[in-house]
């Protein structure tokens, strides 16, 4: 695959041609709704063997070969290229295609109401042959121990033709939001405890779940231990059941980070119970809070480091953000949310208002500035082509287990096109 940023004067014919593709296929790859009218800065994908790689200042074959894994001699060798000539700043070298990796990718599927929609069972259907587990969100943790169950509709005949290790999520969320109060009884009153595993096992065996996803957030700082007692003894009875068990962690950058979501969440300890951990590096930039990118780069692999430093990285999914935020501007601290958007929308956006999307290096993540029909000023930053590759490449560098996804339901194409492109997608073992 070839990833290609709109350039002025480019059209979807131009690009086709650059290529040597079809312009049906770019319009399919990336489900284009108006492939005459594309947008300045918009990412594509081209559907291509291998991939083109324009020198920039500083490159050489020696580097270029690096960064692909190539042997400069290799990279010369498909580019009829001299070995010892120096490469022309703009220069097209051609990449031949990588052999692919073995990786796992998650996908939380999130329901509103009684029901699974149509849109989302749809959604789910299409997308399950890029995924190794399906993760409904969520069982709902009553103070008797007992669970709400979200709605599943076809999930199970879903996974079971697709090969998806299903995941049963627990967490402490009372009243729409996670509860202080209730993930305090939860890790620390062991009668609770003890009805709790007795249902989730229940429910895990008579369903054909084959992990136990614990996402307790908002932990009372001081119930650390008690939550690394909780799974000691929730590992104890799985493992007897032949079941997994898994956790998702803040995304912190050291053991001793402050905060109310974060010091209850022990990585070491977790990285030593949990078959595998959750990494929930998203939302630096949030509805409720100033416009930033949702998932920077940097942050991302600062918190990777140090879950790396205290657990292998094959026990570690790399959380990703399906969505971006628009907000309107100027921001204020308890006003209205940002809306969240998916990437097909930030496109749709970009071009009803004529604007140029842009690209933070630093961060890698597109975004873009806005004024609507009211005359109020907005701020979009969302993920595309680029922001992704900078993800997957994280993921083959570190060796990490793989990227989960929150949440299923939102467009966005490139995304599932390079998993296919890049990684053989490791399905449950029959």
């Amino acid at each position: 695959m070839q990833i290609y940023v709109v350039k002025q004067g480019d059209s979807i014919y131009s690009i086709a041609n650059r290529f040597n593709t079809t312009i049906d296929s770019i319009v399919q790859a990336n489900e284009l709704d108006a492939p005459n009218d594309l947008v300045i800065g918009q990412a594509l994908v081209i559907p291509i063997q291998g991939q083109f790689y324009e020198v920039k200042q500083g490159d050489s074959l020696y580097s270029i070969a690096n960064q692909f894994g190539l042997s400069p001699e290799q990279l010369a060798n498909v580019n009829q290229y001299p070995m010892n000539n120096p490469l022309p700043i703009g220069f097209r070298l051609y990449i031949p295609p990588q052999p692919k990796v073995d990786k796992e990718f998650n996908g939380y599927a999130e329901t509103y109401g009684d029901e699974v929609s149509q849109d989302l069972e749809d959604y789910v259907t299409e997308k399950v042959p890029f995924l190794s587990y399906l993760a409904p969100f969520s069982y709902e943790i009553n103070r008797d121990g007992s669970l709400k169950p979200p709605p599943l509709n076809n999930y199970f005949q879903i996974a079971k033709d697709n090969k998806l290790n299903m995941m049963l999520v627990v967490n402490n969320i009372e009243d729409d939001g996670f509860s202080q109060e209730l993930g305090r009884l939860i890790v620390t009153d062991t009668k609770l405890q003890d009805q709790l595993l007795t249902n989730i096992i229940k429910e895990a065996k008579e369903k054909g779940f084959d992990d136990v996803h614990f996402d307790f957030e908002f932990l009372p700082p001081e119930t650390r231990q008690d939550y690394n007692n909780f799974l000691r003894k929730a590992k104890q009875r799985l493992k007897k059941e032949g079941l997994m068990i898994s956790t998702a962690l803040a995304p912190k950058k050291s053991a001793e980070q402050k905060g109310a979501w974060y010091e209850a969440h022990d990585y070491k300890t977790h990285g030593e119970i949990a078959d595998f951990v959750v990494l929930m590096t998203y939302e630096w930039g949030y509805s409720g809070g100033p416009p930033l990118p949702v998932s920077p780069i940097d942050p991302v692999r600062e918190v990777v480091s140090f879950a790396l430093s205290v657990m292998p990285p094959d026990k570690v999914f790399l959380g990703q953000n399906l969505y971006g935020y628009d907000w309107t501007l100027p921001y204020e601290k308890g006003g209205d949310p940002a809306e969240a958007i998916s990437p097909q929308e930030a496109i749709k956006r970009a071009r009803k208002y004529n604007v140029q999307i842009q690209f933070d290096e630093e961060a890698k993540a597109p975004f873009y500035d806005y004024t609507d029909e009211q005359g109020k000023k907005h701020k979009v930053w969302f993920e595309d082509a680029r922001s992704i590759q900078a993800k997957f490449d994280l993921v083959k560098e570190l060796g990490l287990k793989g990227v989960s996804y929150w949440k299923l339901g939102l467009n966005f194409p490139q995304n599932w096109l390079l998993i296919q492109d890049q990684f053989n997608v490791k399905k449950k073992e029959a």
